[in-house]
């Protein structure tokens, strides 16, 4: 088999953020600047901001051409989109255009599709996952016939058609758990059942605090170090793999103080502005996992509150919205404080309504757990040759 790289094969360039602070590189502008989040699915054309000729003029920020192949280096590793309009990134998402005839657009969009596991790997023991232009510039491209690249094309479009009705499934099953939520507790913004309206503060019967902070040196890459959840291992209120998170070296008194706990709720308090807030339910810890900085732990008497209930009220918009009022905004990022967070209000229904809801969210995580799983195998269907 022969291979290329991408350095040798296409043309590769990282993207910028022009100066938050400089309103005539934001304020009417015309250039779609992509972020991680906008990248959704295979082609990308959808946006949350814009910047001006001026904020591309004065940044490392370029435009882009349509068709180029977006690829993240940064907290988020391995997504791919192909641009479907001109636009901009940040510097988080790397652009590549093929420069080789040999090697076509959609080949390898989908073999750097299949390069997550492994450009993961390569950033494990580092703080924040990132990988630099020189390490993608080297993965190394299979070169094969052209015809042999579209019938491969072929049978992954089928399999990502599959993995999307799928995907679809799983969304579905989300806004059901929404609706159950809405029927039984009424809508928190308007609260027409009644219930006791109370503050976090009031409620939780564990003092709250702010995670452990570590330098990157502290990482490692075996099974020596203690797992640390951060940010990036929520999905939906949910941590869905202790097993992989990553591993430090911590002290026994570190350890004690930033242990969680079983129907523990951390919520994320420093991040960007649409991560600001983004909760989990501790459930099914494996060993003892402690959690980063930016983020808080609570615990709530079991006994008037079900943690799976207060999770969901806690990721609802009438929380977010609270947030966003009281939260501190910054260049690229957005915080906000215990104290604040403490000062929440939150409702206490009667605990029997709340263990009913915890019951229904159990059937429909294992469905949720049913459909990941029927993904895993279609996505393991797939071999690259």
């Amino acid at each position: 088999m022969e291979y290329t790289s991408i350095g040798e094969s296409c043309s590769v360039v990282s993207g910028g953020t022009p100066s938050r602070s400089k309103n005539e590189y934001w304020e009417n502008g015309n250039i779609p600047w992509i972020k991680i989040g906008n990248i959704k699915s295979k082609y990308v054309n959808e946006y949350d901001e814009l910047i001006t000729e001026q904020g591309l003029n004065n940044s490392s920020a370029k435009l882009l051409k349509k068709g180029t192949i977006l690829y993240t280096i940064f907290a988020t590793l391995g997504e791919v989109g192909i641009l479907d309009i001109e636009a901009c990134t940040n510097q988080a998402i790397a652009g590549i255009n093929i420069t080789d005839p040999r090697i076509t657009t959609d080949y390898l969009y989908y073999y750097l599709k299949s390069k997550k596991d492994y450009v993961n790997n390569i950033g494990r023991g580092v703080a924040q996952n990132n990988i630099n232009l020189t390490t993608l510039k080297n993965f190394e491209i299979p070169l094969i016939d052209v015809d042999k690249q579209s019938n491969i094309v072929e049978i992954l479009e089928k399999v990502e058609r599959m993995i999307c009705l799928k995907e679809k499934e799983i969304d579905d099953l989300d806004l059901l758990i929404k609706a159950r939520f809405i029927e039984m507790f009424g809508d928190p913004y308007t609260n027409p059942l009644k219930w006791e309206k109370l503050k976090i503060k009031d409620a939780v019967t564990v003092e709250p605090q702010n995670g452990l902070y570590k330098p990157q040196s502290d990482y490692v890459t075996d099974r020596s170090g203690i797992p640390i959840l951060r940010i990036d291992g929520f999905y939906d209120g949910i941590v869905t793999d202790f097993a992989s998170l990553k591993r430090l070296k911590c002290s026994e008194t570190e350890k004690q103080k930033y242990l969680l706990l079983e129907d523990d709720i951390v919520i994320n308090r420093v991040n960007s502005i649409e991560y600001l807030g983004k909760c989990a339910h501790i459930k099914g810890l494996l060993e003892d996992t402690v959690y980063e900085s930016n983020m808080m732990r609570m615990h709530f008497d079991p006994e008037t509150y079900n943690s799976a209930y207060i999770c969901k009220l806690l990721c609802s918009q009438f929380i977010y919205d609270q947030i966003v009022n009281h939260a501190k905004k910054a260049v690229n990022q957005a915080s906000i404080n215990q104290k604040d967070v403490l000062d929440f209000n939150i409702y206490q229904p009667p605990i029997d309504l709340q263990n009913q809801f915890a019951d229904f969210i159990q059937q429909v995580d294992k469905s949720r757990f049913d459909i990941k799983k029927s993904i895993i195998e279609l996505e393991r269907e797939v071999v690259y040759d």
